[in-house]
């Protein structure tokens, strides 16, 4: 391969790594704003945010034309509102079962 091909290659890797950070970028934000009023910790809040402002710094462990570093920081926090998200859910649901019983004792008491 020549010069050209390479860099044309490492252009071509480095644009679908920049658009896999921002696929998952755009899921962050969408899946923090489906979460907003569900009672998320606050520390999925803040990994949320520490995500965001990851990506979008300069300053990364790998350098730039690299995006697996944001990918992977993105994923840990889609992965993290996601659980935050199904525990609120649940808790809801528990809730609704019946007040002051859960749902195991109700079944026990018939």
């Amino acid at each position: 391969m020549s010069t050209g091909e390479w860099i044309a290659l490492a252009v071509v890797l480095a644009l679908a790594g920049l658009a896999a950070v921002l696929v998952l970028l755009v899921r962050v934000f969408r899946a923090r704003k489906l979460l907003a009023d569900a009672g998320i910790p606050l520390q999925n809040k803040a990994l949320f945010w520490s995500a965001v402002v990851y990506t979008i710094s300069p300053v990364d462990l790998l350098p730039d034309p690299i995006y697996l570093d944001d990918i992977g920081f993105l994923m840990l926090a889609l992965r993290s509102l996601h659980s935050a998200g199904a525990h609120a859910v649940a808790a809801r649901r528990e809730k609704r079962t019946a007040p002051g019983r859960t749902s195991l004792t109700k079944d026990l008491q018939g």
